[in-house]
């Protein structure tokens, strides 16, 4: 196969480099990610200003904007079909409503568009604790090897959230689950250029079953999304 990879946290990112340990044995890949930091930037494209790419080599590509010009530009630039796109393994987690505003899962959502099938991994983070990269990458290969085995249907994608264990607990179960539509707290406090948000992440609700109580309670949260935003677009529906 020929997998895309690509992130919102740029192309040196830990979490990218932990994703291409975990599916190097899937298929040939090829990277086409952010020069620098692009979190939380959404489907945000950039089509009416130019921006550079900078080819590393053959199969590096680091673009100088976000997920989303990193994945059009990708279909342009290679002449050959893609497989499948991986994006991530963000720097924290994308659960609930965190879908429509993550980078991370937007790249997977553009190429969904053009008919690719996808995976957007996200590691939710638990500020006391180190993330231990080389075993998170274990649990994208496990999960990935699940995911490609599933059938494809168009217009539908994958989000997982992997959940910040201490080093001494067992792996995770894998839990395929619905999204969370609860919003995300509202709080803001004084700064002196204005206002902060200042909402606590693990403060936010929680309805039983669904990915923030998978994922909260310990375990890998899978949730099958839809590029459409009608009411049932974004349930599991295995």
């Amino acid at each position: 196969m020929r997998i895309l990879l690509s992130n919102d946290d740029g192309i040196d990112a830990p979490g990218l480099a932990s994703l291409a340990q975990a599916v190097a044995g899937f298929g040939e890949l090829f990277t086409y990610a952010p020069a620098d930091v692009q979190s939380g930037c959404s489907h945000k494209l950039t089509t009416d200003d130019p921006f550079r790419v900078h080819h590393r080599d053959e199969k590096h590509v680091a673009v100088v904007g976000t997920p989303g010009d990193c994945v059009r530009y990708a279909l342009h630039d290679q002449t050959a079909p893609f497989d499948w796109i991986l994006s991530g393994i963000n720097n924290g987690g994308n659960l609930g409503v965190d879908v429509f505003y993550s980078g991370t899962v937007a790249a997977v959502r553009e190429a969904s568009f053009h008919g690719l099938p996808g995976i957007a991994y996200s590691h939710y983070i638990k500020r006391d604790r180190p993330i231990d990269w080389d075993r998170v990458a274990g649990w994208a290969k496990k999960v990935t090897a699940i995911l490609l085995d599933q059938p494809r249907a168009s217009g539908w994608f994958w989000s997982v959230n992997f959940p910040h264990l201490l080093a001494n607990d067992p792996d995770p179960e894998i839990i395929f689950c619905p999204l969370d539509v609860n919003p995300l707290p509202l709080q803001f406090d004084p700064h002196e250029e204005g206002l902060k948000y200042s909402g606590v992440y693990a403060n936010r609700p929680r309805t039983p079953g669904h990915d923030v109580d998978v994922c909260f309670s310990g375990k890998i949260a899978v949730t099958r999304l839809s590029t459409c935003h009608g009411s049932h677009g974004y349930v599991d529906s295995r």
